[in-house]
């Protein structure tokens, strides 16, 4: 019986280890490969948008100082939460490093995430703002908003990330080698509804509205022609030409310019980036944080690969939020060119 047990014990083993390794497979090494770079490119990416704000001068003020608030949040996504997700990945999602070092990890991954998203959102915040209002929304009103937008949104995101570890429910199980999000249902609720669900309300509501403020301004332009009518003009020359009328009806003067003004075309890069970044936005956010409120409400199990799948998604944020911006910011071009000639 107990040969019987030694062998089961070994077998028992060496199942577990086979879980263990099954990970490193082709298509397994590929991915984490994959994965990998995107935390190199993910921190790349933010640091240089980082150091460029601080080297231009031109770039100390708003918007940059948002645009600075979420590089920080998505360059701390990149540098504290996605390499201790990949070694989570690595261990089959298991986790051995310990319960101090799960809440490290758990606590800087709700908070630098939950901050990217309300970062996103007080862009699009002040995007709508300049748009819509740009007469009321002076540079120092605009400076002082900015300002309170990004201290709210680093204190929201410190209250939903440090609420597990004064008693709102347990991220690490040692028994289980679990570390993950409190699955406790009221924090679930709270937490998804803070870092998600309602910053999504107010950048879809954002959105809508520049797109009313953008067509109505359209209909404006279009509708401003003036049509006044003429009195006849008639030109006669001598007898001895053959006798010539020339007559002028309804003439029409319209005000509307050929092209656009130079502000026009500055509001629709500015609608057209907010309604990229808030597209990307929701398509790389929308699957984990449906995933993670329907598991504790409902009782739904979400299979593992499914949870890295939408978990790495959610991280792939990060990496597009200085892209989108930087791509439809002229001045960054420049700079990034200047900042890359003085390094040769």
């Amino acid at each position: 019986a107990s040969q019987a047990n030694v062998l089961m014990g070994s077998a028992n083993q060496s199942s577990e280890e086979g879980n263990l390794y099954r990970p490193f497979s082709v298509f397994s090494v590929l991915t984490l490969t994959l994965l990998a770079m995107l935390v190199v490119a993910t921190f790349v990416w933010n640091l240089l948008v980082l150091v460029t704000i601080l080297r231009v001068r031109t770039f100390h003020r708003v918007p940059h100082n948002l645009v600075a608030s979420m590089a920080v949040s998505d360059v701390m996504v990149a540098a504290l939460v996605m390499p201790l997700s990949l070694v989570h990945e690595l261990n089959g999602r298991r986790w051995g490093l310990g319960r101090a070092l799960c809440h490290v990890w758990i606590s800087f991954d709700v908070l630098c995430c939950t901050a990217s998203i309300w970062n996103v959102t007080a862009i699009a915040l002040d995007r709508y703002w300049s748009i819509t209002r740009h007469l009321e929304y002076t540079l120092k009103t605009r400076k002082r908003i900015s300002n309170v937008m990004i201290a709210l949104t680093w204190l929201l995101s410190a209250v939903i990330s440090l609420s597990p570890l004064f008693g709102w429910g347990e991220t690490y199980s040692e028994d289980l080698m679990e570390c993950q999000v409190s699955q406790e249902p009221s924090y679930t609720f709270f937490s998804t509804l803070g870092a998600f669900y309602v910053p999504l309300c107010v950048v879809l509501f954002v959105y809508w509205k520049i797109y009313r403020a953008a067509r109505l301004r359209i209909a404006t332009r279009k509708t401003n022609i003036v049509t006044p009518v003429a009195e006849d003009v008639e030109a006669k020359v001598t007898a001895r030409q053959p006798q010539t009328v020339f007559s002028a009806r309804h003439a029409t003067v319209t005000f509307q310019t050929d092209g656009d003004t130079w502000r026009e075309q500055k509001e629709r890069r500015a609608a057209l980036m907010v309604g990229i970044l808030i597209g990307v936005f929701v398509l790389c956010w929308i699957p984990f944080f449906t995933a993670e409120l329907a598991q504790p409400l409902c009782g739904c199990t979400v299979p593992p690969l499914w949870q890295s799948v939408f978990l790495w998604l959610g991280y792939s944020n990060s990496f597009f939020n200085p892209l989108i911006y930087t791509a439809f910011n002229k001045n960054y071009n420049s700079a990034f060119r200047s900042l890359f000639s003085l390094q040769r």
